[in-house]
Parts: structure tokens; C-alpha cells; sequence
């Protein structure tokens, strides 16, 4: 049994039945951390799921990825492939190319994958995280059938001169390290974050995927093992401009460098000598963004223009004997890609309003690998044009209608409409009811097509319809703040894309006819005040079905009306905040329920993944000397020592530390 899963679903239903009135959104302090409402009666966001990560967890786990922030603190399901590693997100039971991840508003999914790697991502560079779920992502875009990430960075135009400067050290020789520099007036704005972060990341395990049998007695024992070639390193910057000309104007440029290397560690099941199978990852992002936002009355124009860019090396050595180490693998891609966004939006009336923009973005890429003699170089043209009409009727139904026609290298995609509702219960009070119906649309990635060997030309986009319909209630009362919200959700996508080993003796995609994707999502949040005391919990459950529906004279019985793999049924989060003149501490619980590793659910081998809890806890103090903070943090990871895998073969660690000082001005 699910068990800690069920313990979540309880104390959130108790929690979120223990207050029954309404609030207009407001803004909590607590400490010196504002934590606004998660979400607002506005007609532009009517019909949607939208979350956003609050500026307390942000700050609380400054150190992580982001593929480690939103494990823990929402409903998306990351698939790890181990520390340090190779991290995708799903949304609603789908793959990790339908999450479309926008970086201050141009998207960085990779043109060659669809996807994008959230363990390269630290939450050092970023301000604000907002998540928009399904169909609600076509407001940012088209392609992500199971919603958007949208990292922003935000302009603080009261800054003068502020400095911050974080230093971590943590088990397995792991060190981060974070300075942050900006200054300003109230025209004028710099901020400069250099950061680094190395770990030799040599953690034993319990490796399962060996065993060892005593002759006599049959007993099977698994062996101690170590992670061993998976270090990491990573580091980068970000520079930030804004300069307001004028009251109605403003310009902005941001650039971001990262450089990561990493190792890939063997599979557990590998029982071959140490100094076989060495590997390496090199990665070079570059990203740029440059921005004018003017101002009118009643409208806003937006002009935007941006680069993506994306060196990313892999060589794989085989050692044999005689020979030492030979090549086996040398692969090299480029991606580029040119990002232009205009965007318009006009109120016609206080309560009508339009929005237009138009999206033109280029993509080149060139991979080829110099031991295999394979690769390709294919170029992409993408247009999009965007409408959406919103009104509100008083501030009791908000209504909603996007519309966006996408061209792909001048041929034309089916049209992706949208309409969502928002309808007010009780006037007055904040207890929402939201749905929204949409058709959705992804293109196969550039590797789907022309991968070398295994690209398949002939497939077919994926498209669906999804229906969605969700209630949320806001409530405040003597200082406690409450919100909670249920959403239940279906998708139909055809043409699924789904790479499978083939007659070849290689891997190559094909089309799914169909896959189903429904389930139902649990959100809430409280914080307050008490006796001096703050305090901020924060939890949310998922339960997810995504069933392969293709031909069963294609696919075979075994995987027809089967949950697709590594996608769990359940999983919650709980987050448990509390402060006291600047004492804190902060507990934080996952659970996933089992993962299956093969299409056809197969729980009578060993290669599918029992269900784990997580659980974390972390300490800290801040001292306050007139304008300077001095702060300092422990954390425990893995409190109780869990044995756990998110992917196949690829262990996770056990209990951990991190010691983190921070200072501020």
C-alpha cells in the first residue's frame, strides 16, 4: 500500500477543511520573505493552472537544481538518472519533450531533443518560477502538450548597492559557491551572479543490480558498491541590465554562460574492471536575451530578441587490453537557435482587452561523431502567430479564447485553439471554479527525424485534445493565509512518440496511436503567525494515469492498456516551514509510488522500481547587524537513509550534509 502517500492526502483534506471563508489576494510576510497568493481573479489567467514557487522555498534551497526544486515542491515528476546527472520533467504523465522551459521569455528546449536538462540549471540564477499546466502553456508557446516553466529574473528598482555571497560545503567532497553584486537607481540597474559548484560525488550504495550466492546455504547477498567516475563541476554567469528611458519605457538585456563537465558512472548491473567503459560530458551554454517593453495607458508592446546556443561534447573509451583505451564514441553537437518575439495587448475596455503577438525562430544544427562516421545537419524555421481575446464580466466570470497558428519550415500545422473559464461561487468571496477544453500540437524533434542511425522522417506530430477543470479557494483570516485547490484532468494525444529497439540492432522512433492521460491534482498551502512564531506548510498530491492505447496488432497485448514507463500512478510532497527571530527549520517529504521499467508493466522481474519516501531536513540562523545579514544552514538529505532509484540501475545517495554561510548587504 501506498501508505505515506495516503498519510499526505489526510492531513492535506484536514487542512484544507479546518477554514471555510474567502479573501481578496494579498501579500504575507513572513520573516523578511514575501510570499504572495498563488493565484488571482484575472481574466488573463482564466480557465488555467498556473503555480509559482514562493520566494521562501526559493531562498531555502538556493543551492539545488531545478530539477531538485520542483521534485520536491510540485506535482512534476523528474525523472533523475542520478545526482548530478542527466534530469527531464513530465507533466500529467508525458514526456519530457512536451515540457516547454522558457528562460525570461525565449525557449531553451534543446532543437535536437525537445528537451531540457534540469540538473544544469541552478536556482542561483533564478528569481521567480512559474509552472502552467496543459493547455495553459499555449500562452507561451506551442509544443508543450504537459505545460511550461517559465524562469524569470527580476528588476529591483529601489536597489542601491546590495551584495550576497553564499559558500557550501557538503558530503562527497562537494563544494558550491555563489557571489552576487548589483547596484542601481531608480533609472539604472546591474546585477552580476558568478557561481560554482564541483562534487567528486563518490557516495556508496547497496548494489542491487550484483549479487553474490552462497553455494551452500543459496542465501543472496548484494555487494557494498561505489559511484565511482561521477564527478561534476559547473559554473557560470549572469549579467543583468535594465535602464528605464523615460516613464514609459524600458530596456533590458540579460546574458547567461555556463560551462558544466561531468562523468557518466556505469550502470549498476556492470561487473566489468574499473578502468573499462570511462566516459565524459562537456557542455557550453550560452544564452542572451534583449528586451523593450513600452508602456501606454492601455496597451503594453513588447519587442524581443534572443540567442540560444549549446556546445555539448560526449566521448565514451573502451579499454582493451593491449591497446589501452580506444574510442568508442566521439560525439559532437551545435545548436543554435535565433529568437524574435513582438507582442501587443490593448485594452479596449477596463474589462476587454486583446493580445496579438507574432514569434519567428531559427534553429541550426550540426552532430556528428568522428568514430562512428554518423550525424547530420538539418536547419528549422518556426513562425507562430498569436490571438487571445479575454473579458470579464464584473468580478464574477472571466472568460478566455487563445488562439495560435504555428507554420514549421512554411508549412502550415493544424490551428491550436483555447477557451478557459474562470466563474466566481460567491461574490465576494474567493472560491473559483476554473475549466478550459483545447486541442495541443508537437512537432517531432530534429533527432526524431534524421538521428543517426535510428531518425525516422516519416513520422507524424502529435496532437490531442485536453479538458481540464479545477476549483480553488483563497482564504485569510487573523492573519492566516490559506490555499487550496483540486484539478482533475484528461488528455487524448495521437502519434505518440516513443523510441523502441528495433530489427536493426538499433533504437528508432515510432508513433504510438494513442495514449490517454488523466488523473487528478491536490494543492495547498497555508501560512501565519502565531504567538510570534511563522510558520508555512506547503503539500500537494497527483495521481496520474498515462495508458498506451496504440494498435494491439502493432504493439502486442503485453503493453496495450498498460501505464507508460517511469511514470508513477502517485506522488505527493509536503513542506513544513517554521521560524522564530531568525531560527528556522524546514522539513521536506516526497513520496513516488512504483515505476515500471517495461511497457508491458512486467512486476514479476526485477527491472521495475519499488515505490520511496524522501525525507529532508534542514536548520539555520540568521543574524542581523544594521544592513548586513550573516546566515548559516545545515541540511540533512536523505534523512532517514532511504534506498531508492529514479531510474533503472542508477542509484541515488543516502544520507547526506550540506553546511551553507551566507552573507548579505
Amino acid at each position: 500500500m501506498f501508505r505515506a502517500t495516503a498519510i499526505l492526502i489526510v492531513f492535506l483534506l484536514i487542512a484544507g477543511h479546518s477554514f471555510s471563508q474567502g479573501i481578496e489576494d494579498s501579500v504575507f510576510v513572513l520573516e523578511t520573505v514575501e510570499v504572495s497568493a498563488i493565484r488571482s481573479f484575472k481574466k488573463e489567467g482564466a480557465g488555467m493552472k498556473e503555480a509559482r514557487v514562493d520566494s521562501l522555498i526559493i531562498l531555502r534551497n538556493i543551492n539545488l537544481s531545478l530539477s531538485e526544486l520542483l521534485s520536491e515542491n510540485t506535482s512534476v515528476f523528474i525523472k533523475n538518472l542520478g545526482r548530478g546527472a542527466l534530469a527531464t520533467a513530465s507533466f500529467r504523465g508525458t514526456a519530457a519533450s512536451h515540457t516547454r522551459v522558457n528562460w525570461n521569455g525565449i525557449p531553451v528546449n534543446s532543437p535536437m531533443t525537445g528537451m531540457v536538462d534540469f540538473s544544469l540549471i541552478p536556482v542561483y540564477i533564478l528569481d521567480d518560477v512559474d509552472l502552467k499546466y496543459g493547455a495553459a502553456s499555449i500562452s507561451n508557446g506551442s509544443g508543450g502538450i504537459g505545460g511550461s516553466v517559465n524562469i524569470t529574473n527580476t528588476v529591483d528598482w529601489d536597489n542601491k548597492l546590495s551584495v550576497k555571497y553564499i559558500q557550501g560545503i557538503g558530503s562527497y567532497k562537494t563544494f558550491d559557491e555563489f557571489l552576487q553584486f548589483g547596484i542601481g537607481n531608480s533609472k539604472i540597474q546591474s546585477k552580476t551572479r558568478i557561481y560554482h559548484n564541483y562534487s567528486e560525488n563518490d557516495y556508496t550504495y547497496i548494489n542491487r543490480g550484483i549479487a553474490d550466492i552462497d553455494p551452500e546455504t543459496g542465501e543472496i547477498t548484494n555487494p557494498l558498491d561505489t559511484n565511482k567516475n561521477a564527478d561534476y563541476t559547473r559554473y557560470g554567469l549572469l549579467q543583468e541590465l535594465s535602464f528605464k528611458a523615460g516613464d514609459n519605457n524600458v530596456l533590458s538585456a540579460k546574458y547567461w554562460l555556463q560551462k558544466a563537465e561531468r562523468t557518466i558512472p556505469r550502470a549498476t548491473s556492470y561487473e566489468g574492471p574499473d578502468h573499462s567503459n570511462l566516459n565524459n560530458q562537456s557542455i557550453l551554454d550560452n544564452n542572451l536575451v534583449l528586451d523593450w517593453k513600452n508602456y501606454g495607458r492601455k496597451y503594453r508592446l513588447l519587442l524581443r530578441t534572443g540567442y540560444s546556443g549549446k556546445r555539448l561534447d560526449y566521448w565514451l573509451k573502451n579499454y582493451v587490453p593491449g591497446l589501452g583505451e580506444v574510442p568508442a564514441i566521439y560525439s559532437e553537437s551545435r545548436q543554435n537557435s535565433f529568437l524574435n518575439t513582438a507582442s501587443f495587448n490593448y485594452d479596449l475596455l477596463h474589462d476587454f482587452s486583446i493580445e496579438a503577438s507574432m514569434d519567428v525562430d531559427y534553429h541550426d544544427v550540426i552532430t556528428k561523431d568522428s568514430v562512428k562516421k554518423t550525424g547530420y545537419e538539418k536547419d528549422r524555421l518556426e513562425m507562430s502567430l498569436f490571438l487571445a481575446i479575454r473579458k470579464s464580466f464584473g468580478d464574477r466570470l472571466n472568460l478566455n479564447l487563445m488562439l495560435r497558428q504555428d507554420w514549421i519550415d512554411m508549412k502550415v500545422v493544424p490551428l491550436v485553439p483555447y477557451f478557459g473559464f474562470d466563474f466566481r461561487v460567491i461574490e465576494g468571496k474567493e472560491l473559483i471554479i476554473r475549466g478550459n477544453v483545447a486541442r495541443n500540437y508537437h512537432q517531432p524533434t530534429l533527432n526524431d527525424l534524421y538521428w543517426q542511425p535510428g531518425g525516422n522522417p516519416d513520422l507524424l506530430p502529435e496532437k490531442g485534445i485536453s479538458y481540464e477543470l479545477g476549483v480553488d479557494y483563497l482564504f485569510e483570516m487573523n492573519g492566516h493565509q490559506l490555499h487550496t485547490g483540486l484539478t482533475g484532468f484528461y488528455s487524448d494525444i495521437d502519434n505518440w512518440i516513443i523510441w523502441v529497439p528495433s530489427y536493426k540492432g538499433y533504437w528508432e522512433p515510432n508513433n504510438i496511436n494513442r495514449v490517454e492521460s488523466k488523473g487528478v491534482e491536490f494543492d495547498l498551502s497555508l501560512s501565519g503567525n502565531i504567538g510570534g512564531v511563522g510558520y508555512k506548510i506547503a503539500g500537494n498530491y497527483a495521481y496520474t494515469s498515462s495508458v498506451n492505447y496504440g494498435d494491439q496488432l502493432v504493439w502486442g497485448d503485453e503493453s496495450y492498456g498498460k501505464q507508460l514507463v517511469y511514470i508513477p500512478l502517485h506522488s505527493g510532497n509536503l513542506m513544513v516551514n517554521i521560524s522564530y527571530h531568525g531560527f528556522y527549520a524546514t522539513y521536506q517529504h516526497n513520496s513516488y509510488s512504483e515505476r515500471y521499467t517495461t511497457s508491458s508493466n512486467d512486476v514479476s522481474r526485477r527491472d521495475w522500481l519499488y515505490p520511496y519516501f524522501m525525507n529532508d531536513l534542514m536548520f539555520g540562523k540568521a543574524f542581523h547587524i544594521k544592513k548586513v545579514t550573516l546566515a548559516a544552514e545545515f541540511k540533512i538529505y536523505n534523512l532517514f537513509n532511504e534506498t531508492y532509484h529514479t531510474v533503472l540501475y542508477r542509484p541515488m545517495p543516502g544520507r547526506n550534509y550540506m553546511l551553507m554561510l551566507m552573507f548579505k548587504m
